[in-house]
């Protein structure tokens, strides 16, 4: 991704051309420009490893030993791509990608999983809120080691939360306890404000009340301090990634 105009790079890894031009035209037809490109696994090595692709399919149904390889090239590339596993309808998950896609039968389908690709690739406006200077650097050291793309600010409470909410951003990292508005109200307030911002509630208290009430209260995931960077992968891929 570069430039003021947006484009993404996609790659489609299948032997199967019915299965390309599928994914081709649901590219064709995503919310922002996609340059599309599909290849068999032999020759898809080569330019995984050189890198460029924003988003890469691969195709689980490939002999057994090419999507590990396929992998391990596009793995290669700095920075590395979003790669998503194709699978069969019988098959939940398949491991190694960092997420797995049901085979779309149809392209309306494929556009609706391209447009999935999309939102996780794309930058994620990230606000750290906890009135612990110490642990705001915490946790933003743990989300540069994300593999997704982070755009981290900090407030040290509610209300200057509330203003950086209210000028824009994706993902509030909410710590529960904090003096003045608390955690609670601060996502009270986020919900009216800014009520298509997800926000993630943490604390080191180890009470499952407490992460019933983020639930209860709109949080979209709770964490409980200390988390690692697989944690907020995690967080992300199910909130951005269906």
């Amino acid at each position: 991704m570069s430039g003021d105009l947006l484009t993404l790079r996609m790659m489609v890894v299948s032997s199967d051309d019915a299965i390309q031009q599928r994914w081709r035209e649901g590219a064709s037809l995503a919310s922002v420009p996609i340059e599309f490109s599909a290849d068999e696994s032999d020759s898809a090595i080569a330019p995984l490893k050189r890198g460029g692709f924003d988003i890469v399919i691969i195709d689980a149904a490939l002999a057994v030993d090419e999507p590990v390889e396929l992998i391990g090239a596009a793995r290669h590339a700095k920075p590395a791509p979003l790669i998503a596993m194709l699978a069969p309808p019988q098959i939940a998950q398949v491991e190694g990608g960092d997420l797995t896609l049901q085979q779309p039968e149809n392209v309306e389908q494929a556009r609706d999983l391209v447009e999935r690709c999309v939102r996780l690739r794309l930058p994620k406006r990230i606000l750290v809120v906890d009135d612990s200077k110490t642990m705001r650097s915490i946790v933003r050291k743990i989300l540069t080691g994300s593999r997704f793309t982070l755009e981290v600010t900090e407030a040290e409470e509610g209300k200057d939360a509330l203003a950086k909410v209210a000028n824009g951003c994706d993902l509030v990292l909410l710590d529960c306890n904090m003096p003045g508005i608390d955690g609670f109200e601060t996502l009270a307030q986020i919900r009216q404000i800014a009520p298509k911002v997800d926000v993630v509630m943490m604390t080191t208290t180890e009470d499952e009340a407490i992460a019933g009430r983020a639930q209860a209260s709109g949080a979209v995931a709770f964490l409980k301090k200390p988390f690692y960077p697989a944690d907020i992968d995690a967080v992300i891929t199910r909130i951005y990634g269906g």
